[in-house]
């Protein structure tokens, strides 16, 4: 193979990549590619790489020497995996890079709103404390994580390193049945999970069983006084409804990682300035210098075990048919 493409290389630009290109003759980056440009820059390359720019059916036909995508991330629903197969072009990804930087930002998330850190913050800057009459000021409810119960819906390694983070802090943890799968020995359907926890904590892949699946009707069934964390993806939770039960009052706190579209540049319901004990970060959890070096080095890993004849985190992989 000797020619590569990266379409999409702005959040590793900093990392070394000079292993990667070394296995080919030419290696060419882009920042960005919008979905227009993505047929051109794919149509001589044997070697994909590509983070979260869509591949879709009508590109991958018009790169006939196109052999190995290597989608820089784990999910691969960017890329059309029936079109690649019937092309014979075999599909790897990544997978459990990012473990410890994202259990690490879960119980940032957490933290911060079971100890309403920003709002204390905040009151500091404003200059309250300075205008106290005593040593302190609580005017926000501080909840200790001890005695308190964890619900976790998605147990692969993400959901079993929360929980044992979650145990440390003396929480009981209880783990959801995985939505449209079987019932499991140990795990709880969620409508009957949802009512025990005060905290419930998302880890599942977005599927068709678990689009929306925290929707009004599922946050009815928490407690008024549970937060919700969700460093999974967007389409998990029905976005105006949780903006509508936080202002309400109907749950007390929510933090997320991820929005439904991402970036969110037409605005999404939950950005809105009005909404009461609600964190969001920039899809940013898995973003440790560590965890995106990791990724760079199953990418090449992919890359030499392919070269090798070996499969390796291959997501798909047919001959031409």
């Amino acid at each position: 193979m000797k020619n590569a493409v990266f379409l999409d290389l702005e959040s590793l630009d900093d990392l070394d990549l000079a292993a990667l290109a070394g296995e080919f003759e030419t290696f060419e980056t882009y920042m960005a590619t919008a979905p227009e440009q993505v047929a051109v820059r794919i149509r001589d390359a044997e070697v994909v790489f590509v983070n979260k720019v869509p591949l879709n059916a009508a590109a991958l036909q018009q790169a006939p020497r196109l052999k190995l995508i290597c989608v820089v991330a784990t999910g691969t629903n960017n890329v059309d995996l029936a079109a690649a197969q019937h092309l014979g072009i075999q599909v790897s990804n990544c997978r459990a890079y990012g473990n410890d930087s994202v259990i690490q930002h879960v119980f940032a998330l957490l933290l911060a709103l079971s100890t309403r850190l920003l709002d204390y913050h905040q009151a500091v800057r404003a200059g309250r404390w300075q205008q106290a009459r005593q040593f302190c000021f609580l005017d926000y409810p501080i909840a200790e994580l001890a005695g308190k119960t964890l619900g976790i819906v998605g147990y692969g390694n993400l959901g079993q390193g929360v929980g044992r983070i979650a145990e440390a802090f003396g929480m009981q943890v209880l783990v959801a049945q995985r939505p449209g799968g079987p019932a499991e020995p140990d795990r709880i359907p969620l409508d009957e999970l949802l009512p025990q926890v005060d905290v419930l904590s998302l880890h599942c892949p977005l599927t068709e069983h678990t689009r929306n699946l925290i929707d009004a009707a599922a946050l009815k069934r928490m407690k008024s006084s549970a937060l919700l964390l969700n460093v999974a993806r967007g389409g998990i939770v029905d976005e105006a409804a949780l903006a509508a039960a936080l202002r309400s009052g109907e749950l007390a706190g929510a933090a997320t990682d991820v929005l439904s579209v991402e970036p969110p540049k037409d605005g999404n319901p939950l950005l809105s300035n009005d909404i009461p004990n609600l964190i969001v970060t920039p899809h940013s959890a898995w973003g440790s210098k560590e965890a995106r070096q990791r990724i760079l080095g199953q990418t090449l890993e992919n890359v030499q075990a392919y070269k090798r004849g070996e499969a390796v985190r291959v997501v798909c992989s047919a001959p031409k048919g």
